[in-house]
């Protein structure tokens, strides 16, 4: 049984900052790859970031520079910090948790947190 539930969405004026949080209930938190992904209104949802449990992470061009992803092992808790965020980044943000076990696809995703960039 896996769980992930995300925190942190808000109104930002253009140029501000947010923290998005998502924490991970179950088990096995270090073998799955955990990704940010977004969807504004009208469009499809798009991978924004994601990390996995050692080694690099990966972002859209759109946020590269901007956006950095984290995780911390210990905590079960998956971050993504948001800076210079432009109208644009306006949208649900959703997360999701990856992993293949055993010929099986393991895909888990949390309920979305609204982000709004507008001055």
């Amino acid at each position: 049984q896996v769980q992930v539930v995300e925190s942190g969405g808000g109104l930002v004026q253009p140029g501000g900052s947010l923290r998005l949080s998502c924490v991970f209930s179950g088990s096995f938190f270090s073998f799955y790859v955990m990704g940010w992904y977004r969807q504004a209104p009208g469009a499809q949802r798009e991978l924004v970031a994601s990390i996995p449990g050692v080694g690099s992470t990966n972002y859209a061009d759109s946020v590269k520079g901007r956006f950095t992803i984290s995780r911390d092992n210990a905590k079960k808790t998956v971050y993504l910090q948001m800076n210079s965020l432009k109208p644009e980044d306006t949208a649900t943000y959703y997360c999701k948790a990856y992993r293949s076990f055993g010929g099986d696809d393991l895909d888990y995703w949390g309920q979305g947190t609204q982000v709004t960039v507008s001055s």
